[in-house]
């Protein structure tokens, strides 16, 4: 996946997030944050260069893509809001949804070698049984002609998430 489906994903979490809720943040500061926490899973991509492979457990959409991580992350998470004075249930509510669809999105693409959702119970890599969502180049190579398809395709899918993320909010 491009990374346009997970960014619209915390924009979306920023609005619920704070929907109901007195908070210092600035819409936009909760947006890029939930982004930040919607990318996480990705940082597995590190991991290629320290020579773990991808098809290994920590590799590309191993471990890091799995649901214990993503409860396990959430959590943390929720329990650093604390010292942000934010509501520590909620936030690791919100932070375990938006970590949990990252994989889930990642299952809906065309390619890879699917995502490790159990781990670390089953090494098993999993695919949804409908891939609407070109898979995107790594790295520089999105950059390319391909890279710009798989945006679009992407912006196209996202559409309605982006439009309910930055709707004007009724006061």
């Amino acid at each position: 996946m491009a990374s346009l489906g997970h960014i619209a994903v915390g924009m979306v979490a920023a609005r619920v997030y704070r929907r109901r809720q007195a908070t210092r943040w600035t819409l936009f500061t909760s947006m890029v944050v939930w982004s930040f926490v919607s990318l996480l899973p990705d940082a597995d991509v590190i991991g290629s260069r320290f020579g773990i492979g991808y098809s290994e457990p920590w590799g590309h959409r191993g471990a890091t893509h799995s649901f214990v991580f993503s409860v396990v992350l959430g959590v943390a998470i929720g329990g650093l809001a604390g010292l942000l004075r934010l509501p520590a249930t909620r936030t690791a509510i919100t932070a375990i949804v938006v970590l949990c669809s990252h994989a889930v999105l990642d299952t809906l693409t065309d390619g890879g070698l699917g995502c490790a959702l159990l781990w670390p119970f089953d090494d098993t890599r999993y695919f949804a049984p409908w891939t609407p969502i070109p898979v995107a180049p790594i790295g520089r190579a999105f950059f390319s002609s391909e890279g710009l398809r798989v945006a679009l395709v992407e912006s196209l899918l996202f559409a309605p998430a982006l439009i309910a993320a930055l709707w004007p909010s009724r006061r």
